[in-house]
């Protein structure tokens, strides 16, 4: 209908409606009070047509308008399409929004926008791990607040962005994280920042590998070639000798293929690119697998062995290398602690994180061992360690694998007592499954 009809007609009812009060007043000879009275009922019908039209923007919850006639009715109908277009225009908003929010989590890099006032107002969810940012609660503070490192704090300050800086993690010291600042419109700018801790690693790896196949082959090989320089030419020596000569040699490489694929178990992890938050880890079944294996093992060493395993904690992370991580320390208790001991295994939510530990009550660990046990190749005692066979590259994956998933190893141990070995895993590495649906929820 166009749109100068309703007008027209709304025109032509209130000229009718006057004329006919005028003939009645000239009729009854009351032309002014008909009028008068005329004219107060036409505003009375105005003011109750604006009072309903008020109601139903600002009280009524019916998104159709109220029924109406003449120039009232387009009017509601005119308000009623522009709202539909309005919802329109959000929804579709929204789902730019949705869509584009869901491509920056995807983003391989942590993100963070930052307006004009240095204050954050966006992050996504691998800048929440990899720098230990709370979302909402971080939304408004200072990024040098949050990031608080005195190079990159120098670096944001100076505000010269042409190339990137190198910082270390705030919440993981062994991770180098390389920092690149992209300014756009109105002075805002976004934070692009990337694990580069491997990078680094190469060179210090291949130096460490070489120094340290070199160091502990050199035992093995050792041995090995003693007695092979004490067998005479013909190849004959007296029966015991041979037997013993033949077990040790058999012994030795048996330890050199152990140590070679302990390296590089350890190499692989350092070296790895696989990103821990991409994948679920059923960690209950993974520890119950440990749990036979562990069985095994403890056939001659007679351990009590318990494990408290809460069914519906997972984590985000990398299976293999938590089996690794979690075997090594649960074996280590089993072949170190003296026979007919008690070993608890526990995996359990504290706070909003998960929790893994081993406790056992063995010898302990003097305190001045506790802070290099995590290194290659360090041994407490080296003489137990070649009766059980360690390598002493157990711990050193143990701390690489929990270096990768944003955690570290605590070891408390009172001499003569036993010792706990545990980690904590964050809240945004932690969910709880609901067995029944199989839905998971962050925590």
């Amino acid at each position: 209908m166009h749109p100068s009809f309703p007008w027209l007609r709304s025109i032509a009812r209130v000229i009718i409606f006057m004329a006919s009060c005028t003939l009645l007043g000239l009729y009854i000879e009351q032309l002014a009070l008909i009028l008068l009275m005329g004219t107060f009922i036409l505003l009375v019908w105005q003011y109750w047509r604006i009072y309903t039209l008020n109601y139903w923007l600002w009280h009524s919850k019916k998104i159709s308008p109220p029924t109406a006639w003449g120039i009232w009715s387009h009017i509601y109908q005119g308000i009623y399409g522009t709202n539909l277009k309005n919802r329109n225009k959000r929804k579709s908003l929204g789902d730019i929004i949705r869509r584009f929010r869901q491509g920056s989590e995807a983003l391989p890099d942590a993100a963070i926008v930052v307006d004009n006032s240095s204050e954050i107002t966006w992050c996504n969810r691998l800048a929440r791990i990899e720098l230990g940012l709370r979302w909402p609660q971080d939304m408004g503070r200072k990024v040098y607040d949050c990031i608080n490192d005195e190079q990159f704090i120098k670096f944001y300050h100076a505000n010269r962005f042409e190339q990137p800086i190198e910082i270390i993690s705030p919440i993981n010291p062994s991770k180098v994280l390389e920092c690149r600042v992209v300014p756009y419109e109105d002075d805002n700018l976004m934070i692009l920042i990337r694990d580069v801790t491997r990078l680094t690693q190469i060179e210090k790896m291949r130096k460490d590998f070489v120094a340290n196949v070199s160091h502990e082959l050199r035992t093995p090989l050792t041995v090995i070639n003693g007695y092979l320089e004490m067998l005479p030419e013909n190849g004959e020596l007296p029966a015991p000798v041979m037997k013993k000569a033949l077990s040790e040699m058999r012994s030795q490489s048996i330890r050199m293929q152990d140590l070679i694929e302990e390296l590089l178990v350890l190499s692989r992890i350092e070296a790895s690119t696989e990103r821990v938050f991409e994948k679920m880890v059923n960690v209950p079944q993974l520890l119950w697998q440990i749990h036979a294996e562990a069985e095994a093992l403890n056939r001659e060493k007679s351990h009590k062995i318990f494990f408290d395993i809460s069914p519906i904690l997972y984590v985000y992370g990398i299976e293999s290398e938590l089996r690794s991580a979690f075997s090594n320390i649960i074996f280590n208790a089993i072949n170190y602690a003296p026979n007919n001991g008690v070993i608890e295994v526990r995996w359990s939510l504290k706070g909003d994180q998960a929790k893994f530990s081993v406790r056992d009550n063995g010898d302990g660990i003097a305190s001045e061992h506790i802070e290099r046990i995590t290194e290659r190749f360090y041994r407490v005692d080296k003489a137990r360690s070649r009766t059980t066979g360690g390598s002493g590259l157990g711990l050193s994956i143990v701390k690489h694998v929990l270096s990768h998933h944003n955690s570290h190893l605590v070891v408390k141990s009172d001499v003569g007592k036993g010792s706990e070995f545990s980690c904590l895993f964050s809240d945004e590495l932690t969910l709880l499954v609901d067995l029944k649906t199989n839905k998971s929820n962050l925590l």
